[in-house]
Parts: C-alpha cells; structure tokens; sequence
C-alpha cells in the first residue's frame, strides 16, 4: 500500500506540469486545428526566461518569493509577446492551406526556436533553484517530498479549472467555442475570428511557457529540452482526444502514473509504458478518450 501511494503521489507530481503544457497544446488545435510542433520550444523558452530572471534575483540577494513572482511575471509577458509575433508574422499567412503545410511551419519554428536559445543562452545548464526551496519540505507515507513538486498539483488543477470556466461559463469562451466548432458562420455572426486565433495561439503559448517556468527550480535547464516535452504532450493529447481539456486532464495522469510505476518498478521500461498505454488507449478508443463532438455534415 505504502509503495501504491508513493506511485501515486509521484505520478500526480509528474502530471501536473505535463498537464499545464498539454493543455496549451489542446487548446492552440481545437481552436486553430494545428499540431503546434513548436510547443515544446515554448515551454523551453519560459524555463530559460524563468532561469534568468531567477538567477538576476537572487544574485541581488532578494527573497525566494520576490524571484518565484518574478520569473512567471517575466514568462508571461515574453510569451504572450512572442505567441502574437508568430501568430500575427507568420502563421496567419498559411492559414486555409492543407493541414501538412501548417505542421511543416510549426517544424521550422521549432528549429529556429532551438537555434536561437542556444544563440541567446549558450549550451550550458542553467540553475534555478532558489524558489525549489519555498515551500519547505513535507513527508507523505514516510517519504519526504519537496513541497515545491507538491504545490505544482492544486496549481495545474487551478490552471486547468480555469481554461475549463473560461471556455465554458464566460462570453469570451462561448465565442472561442463558436469559432471552434463553425468559424464561418462565427464571422457572418460579426465575430472577429482572426482575433480569436491570434489570443488563442498567444495563450497556448503562455500556457506551455508557464509550465516551463514551474519546472524551471526542479530541472537543469539546457540544449534539447523541449524534445522530450512536445513528445509526451502530444502522447498526452492523443490518449486524451485532441481539443478536450478534460482529455488532457485523464491523459497527463495516466502518462504521470505510467511513468511513476516504471519508474518504481521496470526503470528501463520508463518510455515505454507510456506508449504502452497509448497504444492500448487507442485500440479501443481512436478518437481518444474524450471525443470533441462534431456538427453532422448533409
């Protein structure tokens, strides 16, 4: 039971900044119907923003809480920035184009997202670790936890019960969820569907960076990052259903677990588990666990 509850524990400390990413991810697709390959270049530059403006902080020997406040004011603000540069410089021209075309475009922006880290931030790990030690430390069935790790889960429960009320329970996520389901008839209705995209991409974006910062203080941040991270968000997605935020939610907690229990278990079967269940998630349900709902075609 002891060994039970500590793969639990771990696989929901795994879940919650994976969810954080996924979702971005699920949200830049149900409203753009792109596979924002680029997304893992994203959460890599907000933990490379997060890493700075921590190590600024704490090198004029400032409180943890100043630096922890600091880094994901600084996150947002850059990533908000750079996801409506690239919305509104770049994607904007392809829209309309076959599907293949707008994946190929995330790619390069991917690449390029990569090359210019390395250009502005060197290929060195960078540390944050200063706000890892805000919480203190708890234990939990006779292991003790960072309580750094533990806080990351009510906060990506938070994140994500608030893109689920915004979505769902305001004027503005009833227009999103207008132009995801007929972005036609959205803009004869006098919707501007062109901002619509622009502040979802913008805010997909925001998302992957803010779980970027989050993990910052647990990880090395260096060359290569976003790789590892826009693969288990897209195995996340899929498990889930592309475009469903509770998807995302069942999807991040059977990848945490998956991995938990590998982890616990198997070590050398740590990435395997998670395709594992991918795979049999998707024999039985193509679709993903959450099918989003589609307007029947005559």
């Amino acid at each position: 039971m002891k060994l039970l509850l500590t793969i639990v524990l771990d696989g929901l400390i795994e879940a919650s900044w994976l969810f954080i990413v996924a979702l971005g991810l699920t949200l830049v697709f149900g409203v753009l119907k792109i596979l924002n390959i680029a997304h893992g270049s994203f959460y890599a530059l907000g933990a490379y923003v997060a890493a700075t403006v921590v190590t600024a902080v704490a090198a004029r020997g400032l409180s943890p809480a100043l630096g922890f406040a600091a880094m994901l004011l600084a996150t947002a603000v850059v990533a908000f920035a750079v996801g409506l540069m690239l919305e509104r410089g770049l994607l904007r021209l392809f829209y309309g184009r076959n599907e293949v075309v707008l994946l190929l475009v995330t790619y390069a922006v991917f690449l390029m997202l990569e090359d210019v880290t390395k250009l502005v931030w060197g290929v060195n790990p960078l540390y944050a670790t200063q706000p890892y030690e805000l919480f203190g430390n708890a234990e939990f069935a006779g292991l003790f936890y960072v309580g750094y790790d533990l806080v990351l889960i009510p906060v990506a429960a938070l994140a994500g019960l608030a893109v689920w009320f915004g979505l769902n329970r305001t004027v503005v996520g009833k227009i999103v969820t207008a132009v995801i389901h007929d972005e036609e008839t959205s803009a004869s209705m006098g919707v501007r569907v062109n901002r619509v995209y622009a502040l979802a991409f913008a805010f997909g974006v925001l998302l992957a960076a803010f779980a970027g910062a989050l993990t910052a203080p647990k990880i090395s941040v260096q060359a290569g990052l976003s790789s590892e991270v826009i693969i288990l968000s897209f195995a996340i997605v899929v498990i889930g259903g592309l475009g469903s935020v509770e998807g995302a939610a069942i999807g991040a907690f059977l990848v945490g677990l998956a991995r938990a229990a590998s982890v616990h278990l198997l070590p050398q079967a740590e990435l395997f588990m998670i395709y594992l269940v991918m795979a049999c998630i998707l024999v039985f349900r193509p679709e993903g666990l959450f099918q989003r709902a589609t307007a029947r075609k005559i």
